[in-house]
């Protein structure tokens, strides 16, 4: 990921709602001025001397407190306009003070927090505070010598009262422009730092899914050449029982006959397993070819997995329910191979100690099962590129796949697969009938 520099990066502007939160403010912060005005014309506290007239005095208020409304959307605007409005305010000696204070120092701390140009941000609060610093000394310098004889009579510190009042203002306005301007820092480094989890956020989810693509286009590339394989060996057995038919067709039309129909079905098998071949193909004709796992590992080998587990420390069983019948080759290299990958998951994440494996033959399907007793919350596989896989099989033969915690505990992987009218008698799915290894 491209993480803009710290100075580069623009905050974006607000949304609606923050907008209609604003708007809110400003009024409610105009309509507080208005009841402090109120009573400072009632109290008769005038601490910059004789105010102007009563219409004046509430186009002040409304002027320094209003433009809060647009501090998000245009924030060194509004701060520009609230200061200059504040001084014109003081200099005229309007009375309402407290609100007009705070409206220009929330104006400071917004242009800190939410403008899209930090660097003319940092220029900006820097003139103003510089601004407003000149204008308090000025006023000292203007109010000094209106200062009444008789203001500091009570004074018994060792600082001269008149120094003691101006450093006692101005540590207060360092202090709370200090603050206005540190929190409008935080806020923005705040945001960035958001802004750019959120960036990662995006790019993580894009590469799992990337991820995803990849081992999906990858196990249907595996897929389509275990099938190729199973289709070339089904075109070769027709070349051969077509040759024996050609040599005895004469002689013994018997024997022709079979060969003819083992090539009816050889040929019915391997379009078949064509047509499932290209199904599996169907979204990935321009991909790179992955590095295949070449093999013709069926279900008659699923005695071998359970060993492996049995020699890993599980207690691991193998049932065979129904009466065996042959299968597509396809079909029975993708049920091995979903009993693979679940005996597998269990060994790596589940911290089992019990395997059950359970292959049944039914009707027109077989249903292979395999259960543990491990914890199911840290099955990185099963929800992962392990699960992708095992779907991808599971769908190439238009079967069901089932995946998940079981409610007894443990976990369980369970997929059912049709037979493709193949084999022999129906199986049977009894307690009874069952064999275990």
């Amino acid at each position: 990921m491209t993480v803009a520099p710290r100075e580069e990066w623009r905050r974006p502007g607000p949304t609606a709602e923050q907008r209609r939160i604003d708007l809110w403010i400003g009024l409610g912060m105009t309509g507080l001025a208005l009841v402090s005005l109120t009573l400072a014309r009632s109290t008769g506290a005038f601490l910059l001397g004789p105010p102007p007239s009563g219409p004046e005095q509430l186009l002040w208020t409304v002027a320094v407190t209003l433009p809060l409304i647009w501090r998000r959307r245009w924030p060194a605007a509004t701060l520009l306009v609230i200061a200059v409005v504040f001084i014109a305010a003081q200099a005229r000696s309007a009375p309402e003070t407290q609100f007009s204070s705070w409206a220009l120092f929330c104006a400071l701390y917004t242009v800190g927090a939410w403008s899209q140009d930090h660097r003319m941000a940092r220029r900006l609060r820097i003139g103003v505070i510089a601004t407003m610093f000149a204008w308090l000394g000025l006023y000292y310098a203007v109010m000094i010598d209106h200062i009444p004889p008789g203001a500091f009579a009570d004074a018994v510190g060792p600082v001269p009262p008149v120094l003691a009042a101006m450093v006692n203002g101005v540590l207060l306005n360092v202090l709370v422009f200090g603050f206005a301007y540190f929190f409008g820092e935080t806020a923005w480094v705040a945001a960035r730092r958001e802004d750019e989890l959120r960036a990662q956020a995006e790019d993580l989810r894009r590469s799992q899914a990337e991820a995803r693509d990849r081992a999906v286009l990858g196990e249907r590339v595996r897929i389509a050449r275990e099938l190729h394989d199973v289709v070339a060996h089904h075109v070769s057995v027709m070349g051969v029982q077509a040759s024996a038919c050609r040599r005895v067709f004469d002689r013994d039309p018997a024997k022709a006959r079979t060969a003819l129909t083992a090539i009816e079905q050889s040929a019915r098998t391997a379009v078949d397993e064509l047509r499932r071949m290209l199904g599996v193909l169907r979204t990935s004709a321009d991909a790179e070819a992955a590095p295949a796992t070449r093999g013709g590992a069926g279900v008659e080998r699923v005695g071998e997995l359970v060993e492996r587990a049995r020699a890993a420390g599980l207690t691991a069983t193998l049932g065979v329910y129904g009466e065996p019948v042959p299968l597509p080759d396809s079909v029975s290299q993708a049920a091995y191979r979903v009993i693979q990958e679940a005996v597998t998951n269990t060994l790596k994440h589940a911290g089992a100690e019990l395997l059950d494996v359970r292959v049944r033959y039914l009707a027109r399907e077989v249903e292979v099962d395999v259960t543990d007793d491990g914890r199911a919350g840290g099955r990185v596989d099963a929800v992962g590129l392990g699960l992708i896989g095992m779907r991808e099989r599971v769908t190439a033969h238009d079967g069901d796949l089932e995946v998940g915690p079981r409610a007894g505990g443990g976990w369980r992987v369970r997929a059912r697969f049709p037979r493709g009218g193949l084999g022999g008698a129906a199986g049977r799915c009894a307690a009874g009938s069952g064999r275990r290894a």
